[in-house]
């Protein structure tokens, strides 16, 4: 038994030119990777036919699974669906359920007359087999051509994910697949270079079959083993075994060790205490909010947030002291802590989180250079607080704080440490 590769290959010319970033070759390879199927390669291309001809013969000589997407719209820069009937030596006919459905969209959902270049979508190769798109007009295509499958979807990415439920299964039937599996550690408060150090001898004694990879970002490292095998009950005890000697390593840093993100591994403790949490920011400007809010059920403990960015917002909404302001500033120990003191008052939430600092580039002063931010957590009875020192581009320094924000109330509910 062999393993099976694919190639993605995103299409269009804004992809090339930064317009819109390529978000479909990302998401296909995580989908793949989760049924055994290996990524060769990941490859844009602008909207030209001897480009995309060359570009399936080249992948094809190290995959058995080509995935396109984009060019498959219905105005003339659209090209992929003619070079594919092209390539393929086909002849364009319509396809009676793609028309059904761009008839149905038209009229039953968008309430609009069905136009002549509408239903121009409902024409594809008389030599690929349709997956109906149920979420848009132009319909996936699947083509075979001696061992290797093509699969043409649109690159709308809403459009393409449906598509993929539909493929996904077709392609974990037509192969043999072996088992892949990812054993995940968010570390934090550690960076790259000092964990190597502490695991060196643990990486150097790893089975060749099983892969470690560093992921850093924002102030936080994730430890991934891979490996995949055909005898499944054994390619899982394997790394099973070597997961649990990496944990026992980096214990102290652990945040979780599962393959999910500080905003939801702080939900989870909030949600299972039944807690609430409310923030008030200034500098981070609601990023903190953002992160917390994106993670799905989020209203069972997110109250809100207050983002106080001037003094008159910190006095009238946080009932932060004039003379606290004057005589310490926004970027100060005093004023965060009043800032959630009113954030507590206002939304009463369990717990807060509050910030200000400056996040350059201007702004800085001796005392207070760009990059400081003062955070406190906690609730009225017993808070954490802490300067932090940021040395990066504004962007940044706002990404790094919320996360490093997070982490603080997170084990401030775990343990009460900072």
């Amino acid at each position: 038994m062999k393993n099976i590769y694919a190639s993605i290959i995103t299409i269009g010319d804004e992809l090339l030119i930064g317009q819109v970033i390529d978000t479909n070759s990302a998401w296909i390879a995580q989908q793949l990777n989760k049924i055994g199927i290996a990524i060769k390669n990941r490859i844009s291309i602008g909207d030209d036919a001897d480009e995309i001809r060359n570009t399936l013969d080249f992948e094809t000589k190290n995959a058995q699974v080509i995935l396109i997407t984009g060019g498959l719209g219905p105005t003339n820069d659209d090209i992929t669906k003619n070079v594919l009937c092209d390539y393929f030596g086909g002849k364009m006919i319509v396809d009676k359920s793609a028309l059904e459905n761009v008839k149905y969209l038209f009229e039953k959902i968008y309430h609009k007359p069905v136009s002549e270049i509408n239903l121009k979508q409902a024409e594809v190769p008389d030599v690929c087999e349709v997956i109906l798109n149920k979420r848009g007009s132009a319909p996936g295509m699947m083509f075979q051509r001696g061992g290797e499958t093509f699969i043409s979807m649109p690159g709308v990415p809403y459009e393409m994910q449906g598509i993929m439920e539909d493929v996904i299964p077709l392609l974990a039937k037509k192969f043999k697949l072996p088992s892949i599996f990812h054993k995940t550690i968010l570390t934090a408060g550690i960076g790259e270079s000092a964990l190597a150090e502490i695991i060196k001898d643990f990486e150097d004694h790893l089975p060749k079959e099983i892969k470690l990879a560093y992921l850093p970002n924002y102030g936080m490292v994730r430890l991934r083993l891979t490996t995949s095998g055909f005898d499944k009950t054994k390619t899982e005890n394997e790394i099973k075994s070597q997961f649990t000697d990496l944990k026992k390593l980096v214990k102290d840093y652990t945040v979780i060790d599962e393959d999910k993100n500080m905003e939801e591994v702080l939900g989870n403790i909030l949600l299972k205490n039944k807690k609430t949490i409310s923030t008030a920011e200034s500098c981070t400007g609601g990023a903190i909010a953002s992160l917390i809010s994106s993670v799905p059920g989020s209203s069972a403990y997110f109250e809100g947030s207050i983002v106080s960015y001037s003094y008159k917002i910190k006095e009238s909404l946080l009932n932060v002291k004039k003379e606290t302001l004057e005589k310490y500033g926004a970027v100060s120990e005093e004023t965060v802590r009043e800032m959630l003191f009113g954030l507590l008052d206002k939304t009463k939430a369990d717990y807060g989180i509050a910030v200000s600092g400056i996040m350059g580039p201007d702004g800085g002063t001796k005392e207070n250079p760009v990059g400081t931010v003062w955070v406190i957590v906690g609730n009225k009875e017993k808070q954490v607080v802490q300067k932090l020192k940021q040395r990066f581009e504004r962007k940044k320094n706002i990404e790094v704080t919320s996360i490093m924000a997070l982490n603080m109330m997170r084990k401030f509910l775990v343990n009460g440490k900072n």
